[in-house]
């Protein structure tokens, strides 16, 4: 660990001349409490650098907390050991992707499942309690809970150093965190230029605390976080019924 500046600490042993100069920028910003720390994995972002932890004071910047919000990893040890793996492991993944919607914009074709219609009653609540409509977002949100998407996500069958498997996967809250995301980064960035508020880059246009834009952001960016971890029940749950539908065992 080293600081490479008063408000910047970083764990990364590798680091680019841009990332490290897209940090200490975001660095700078008057609400950075205490410091802005640049885990080992930490690239080149959008005004903030991802991998990395930004805990502000006062207020919030949309595009630094993310368009994937609550995008993450979870890793789930089943009961099964490597001796019970099929030799050959292609049935298995074939039938977690016939189970699981993947690829941008991919979605189920209807609700099935008792455990997720249940799950869509408490995110409906949930949104009623926020004081807004996903559908305005994403008209498919309720058929896109259980997809994995695109780009880095993954669903991968593993083991660890003792031959225990592992189901582990990396996704988050799809097409409607996107949306919620992206609309409240325009109104950071309306706000900023409304009150004459220099930026050194438009992605770290911020909302301040105590104003309706502040509070609208973050119920609904809450709500989206919800939206996440009901994703990773879905998988756990389709997840129980591949060992069955792959002939595994």
């Amino acid at each position: 660990m080293e600081h490479l500046t008063k408000k910047l600490v970083n764990w990364a042993s590798i680091l680019e001349d841009n990332t490290r100069e897209q940090a200490e920028t975001a660095a700078k910003m008057p609400f950075i409490h205490p410091h802005i720390a640049l885990m080992p994995d930490a690239h080149l972002g959008l005004g903030a650098t991802v991998g990395s932890v930004i805990p502000t004071l006062g207020a919030i910047i949309p595009a630094a907390v993310g368009v994937d919000i609550g995008c993450g990893m979870i890793a789930v040890r089943t009961p099964y050991t490597l001796d019970q793996l099929p030799t050959d492991r292609k049935p298995i993944r074939e039938a977690i992707e016939r189970a699981i919607p993947l690829s941008a914009g991919a979605a189920n074709q209807k609700v099935s499942r008792e455990h997720t219609e249940l799950r869509l009653v408490q995110l409906r609540e949930l949104a009623e309690q926020a004081e807004f409509d996903p559908a305005q977002y994403a008209g498919r949100w309720e058929l896109q809970l259980g997809t994995l998407g695109s780009g880095n996500h993954f669903i991968e069958v593993t083991v660890d150093e003792i031959d225990r498997v592992w189901l582990f996967l990396h996704s988050g809250s799809r097409g409607v965190g996107n949306k919620i995301a992206q609309r409240h980064i325009a109104i950071a960035r309306k706000l900023c230029e409304q009150w004459w508020i220099a930026l050194p880059h438009r992605d770290l246009a911020y909302l301040v605390e105590g104003t309706p834009e502040f509070a609208a952001y973050t119920r609904e960016m809450r709500w989206a976080r919800n939206v996440t971890s009901a994703k990773t029940c879905g998988y756990l749950a389709r997840a129980r019924l591949t060992r069955k539908v792959a002939g595994w065992g």
